[in-house]
């Protein structure tokens, strides 16, 4: 009965959101206190969400601190470089935008840490998506599968968890992988490639001269617009003052702008914001290299990092205290929507938890493979992690469902480290899972659905993840 009620929670909180019947906070907080009712269990239900939030508490801290540091680096124009050389190859091909959009989540998300990747990339690439009127979607959904392969970093987490699960050591289970994970990553690229193609049928191919006189005609629009209704306003109060002029150009088409100072006005962030702090860059630069060098050394917990992190570039960069509070506010709203996400989720994943669903679920999952393809297990592994790692967190299935097939394959023959790799598959999907908080700092951003972001993104991570699978089984590593 656990198990059929867990399908159906799953379910009911799937089809809601993308029915957009429901907000996810809602959906994440109402279904599964619905059904914990109907498991007999009502009355554990604050249990059950203090668990929850104590289980979750320390990614919330560490979401909320992360964004603030992050949104301050983008601020004082730490990531342009590296946002003005995609942007640069990108100009207003939607084709180039979408490829260039996987490309800077790939780089990104070295780090390891979604979150940044995400914030990183729409921060980047949402003006130009806007602009062009692309869909938004492709953005989050390609974003989400780049990060997703590359999730499987050592450092990123799943790696980590399969390894101490299995008592194994993390370059044994990822060095092996990295052929199978290059050709996920490839397949990603084209993917993109292939999405822009049929945007840039959709859409044609913009010159920059067409994009810049098209946003300039519609900032005109808008500021006659303003004027009419603030009568007697300055000019400092329009809609378009301060940040969206200066994205524009000097001169319109035809009026001796050349190519390359019109390539510096088509930025994603804007080049002459008054937040940039172009003489500390090579101290920002420093700082969160040595951020991440201290993430992936584990000298202290994350949240920690970047709680001191937060706080020392807020006073180097801003040292007035009403610059600070500009920059907290600024941000604030990204921190909350995430924050609120992360809280609702532990109600979810506390009561699938607490209620024994999660348990259930994973053990009627084993018991349904058969006899017969147990020399076969490491495949079963790598299907199974496309749907397990999607309903449920990595912790529960590394931890809870990884070893028990791990022990089943063993009995054949199958040896852990193979299962190990096997386990990895899943991640492309698993990064659009509304289990991940940092799936929430993706949409939110790009103010794309959830829905319409599940909708998009299902059938082409899942594709991802059987081409590792395939190229992983083609080069014997599974």
């Amino acid at each position: 009965m656990l198990t059929i009620l867990g399908f159906a929670m799953i379910a009911t909180f799937l089809v809601l959101i993308m029915m957009k019947k429901m907000s996810p906070i809602a959906a994440l907080v109402l279904i599964p206190a619905l059904f914990c009712v109907f498991v007999g269990k009502g009355a554990k239900l604050g249990d059950y969400v203090l668990d929850g939030v104590t289980d979750l508490a320390p990614t919330a801290a560490m979401l909320m601190f992360a964004i603030v540091y992050f949104g301050v680096m983008i601020d004082v124009g730490l990531f342009d470089p590296v946002v003005r050389g995609i942007l640069k190859f990108c100009k207003a091909d939607p084709m180039r935008i979408v490829v260039g959009t996987a490309v800077l989540a790939a780089i990104v998300s070295l780090d390891g840490d979604g979150s940044t990747t995400f914030m990183i990339t729409v921060s980047a690439m949402y003006p130009l998506y806007k602009r062009l009127k692309m869909s938004l979607v492709v953005m989050t959904g390609v974003a989400a599968m780049a990060n997703g392969v590359m999730n499987t970093l050592p450092w990123g987490g799943p790696t980590a968890r399969a390894a101490t699960a299995l008592k194994l050591d993390a370059s044994d289970i990822f060095v092996p992988m990295i052929p199978a994970l290059l050709v996920g990553l490839l397949f990603v690229f084209v993917l993109s490639y292939v999405l822009g193609v049929r945007e840039r049928r959709r859409l044609g191919v913009l010159t920059l001269d067409e994009v810049l006189v098209d946003e300039k005609a519609e900032v005109k629009v808008e500021e006659k617009e303003t004027e009419t209704v603030l009568v007697g306003a300055g000019s400092g109060n329009g809609k378009n003052a301060g940040n969206g002029k200066s994205t524009l150009p000097t001169g319109g088409a035809g009026s001796g702008t050349d190519a390359d100072e019109q390539d510096d006005d088509f930025q994603g962030l804007d080049p002459h914001r008054a937040t940039l702090r172009p003489k500390l860059y090579w101290f920002n630069a420093l700082l969160t290299v040595g951020l991440l060098t201290a993430m992936i050394m584990e000298l202290l917990p994350i949240p920690v990092l970047f709680l001191l992190g937060a706080a020392l570039v807020l006073t180097v960069n801003f040292p007035h205290i009403p610059d600070q509070k500009a920059r907290i506010a600024a941000h604030a709203e990204n921190v909350l929507n995430v924050s609120g996400m992360v809280f609702a989720a532990a109600v979810f994943t506390g009561v699938l938890q607490g209620t024994g669903m999660v348990d259930h679920m994973a053990k009627w999952m084993v018991d349904v493979i058969p006899g017969s393809m147990g020399p076969h297990m490491a495949l079963v592994t790598g299907v199974l992690s496309l749907p397990l790692t999607y309903f449920m967190s990595n912790d529960g299935f590394y931890f809870g469902v990884l070893p028990v097939l791990a022990e089943a394959g063993a009995a054949h023959g199958v040896s852990p480290l193979e299962m190990a790799r096997a386990s990895l598959v899943g991640q492309p999907l698993h990064m659009s899972s509304p289990l991940v908080p940092a799936v929430y700092v993706l949409v939110g951003m790009a103010k794309v659905e959830f829905g319409d972001h599940t909708k998009f993104v299902v059938k082409w991570a899942a594709l991802t993840c059987l081409v590792i699978l395939g190229a992983g089984m083609l080069f014997g590593i599974i």
